[in-house]
């Protein structure tokens, strides 16, 4: 019995179909292993307020752990871009999104917050603090948008659009919620903990993303030999 016609993207989005996009989605897995790792131990080990805090605070220059955080947010920042190369079959505006995502995080790792990353309305911010704050407020929002532009593309995939949908459920309020606490709480540990999780759940969002894509042309080799039995 004939197949029936691939649509575009296949089962897991048109990345996958190529052997170029399967390395990029692999590396992107990597790079968010990699930064996440990193910076989650920076923010970990670096003394400072915790959750009262922002996740930036672990990358001032003074901290003694800026570096191991710069390294771990370009991994991430590399983690994006590379995602958008994966992501070639579906809508641009996805691809266009994780691109400005990833050189937004760039920014944010490339000029850092002074000591308490101050942020207006509450605290009084110095050019380079409200550098960072945009650029990180930015990455963060583009990475949302990427997550619905993609879980409402036909051409992505059931699976694609399954965890861009499941991801983009729990990201979005969490980051009106990010948004509302920062201008009407300031800097709290309702904010950081928010921010975490939201921070968190975008990490997760690009490590199955990339996973999916990497492995996407198994899986449907697996489909395609169980149709023909």
């Amino acid at each position: 019995m004939a197949e029936p016609p691939t649509p575009a993207g296949g089962g897991c989005g048109g990345a996958a179909g190529t052997a170029a996009s399967r390395v990029a989605a692999a590396g992107a897995a990597l790079c968010v292993l990699t930064g996440t790792a990193a910076v989650t131990v920076t923010v970990v080990a670096a003394p400072g307020p915790g959750l009262t805090g922002y996740v930036s605070e672990a990358g001032v220059t003074d901290s003694g752990y800026a570096w191991p955080y710069r390294i771990g947010v370009f991994a991430l920042a590399t983690a994006l871009l590379l995602l958008a190369a994966a992501l070639p079959a579906v809508p641009r505006v996805a691809a266009a999104l994780l691109t400005l995502g990833g050189l937004a995080t760039l920014l944010s790792g490339a000029v850092t917050c002074s000591a308490g990353c101050p942020l207006p309305p509450f605290e009084r911010a110095t050019v380079a603090d409200l550098v960072h704050g945009a650029a990180s407020i930015a990455a963060t929002a583009a990475v949302v948008f990427a997550m619905i532009a993609i879980a409402l593309a036909p051409a992505a995939g059931r699976p694609l659009r399954r965890t861009a949908g499941v991801a983009a459920a729990v990201a979005l309020p969490l980051a009106g919620a990010v948004g509302l606490a920062m201008l009407l709480v300031g800097r709290s540990s309702l904010v950081g903990t928010l921010e975490r999780l939201l921070l968190a759940v975008a990490a997760l969002w690009g490590l199955a993303t990339a996973v999916i894509l990497a492995a996407g042309p198994v899986a449907r080799s697996r489909g395609r030999a169980r149709m023909a039995k």
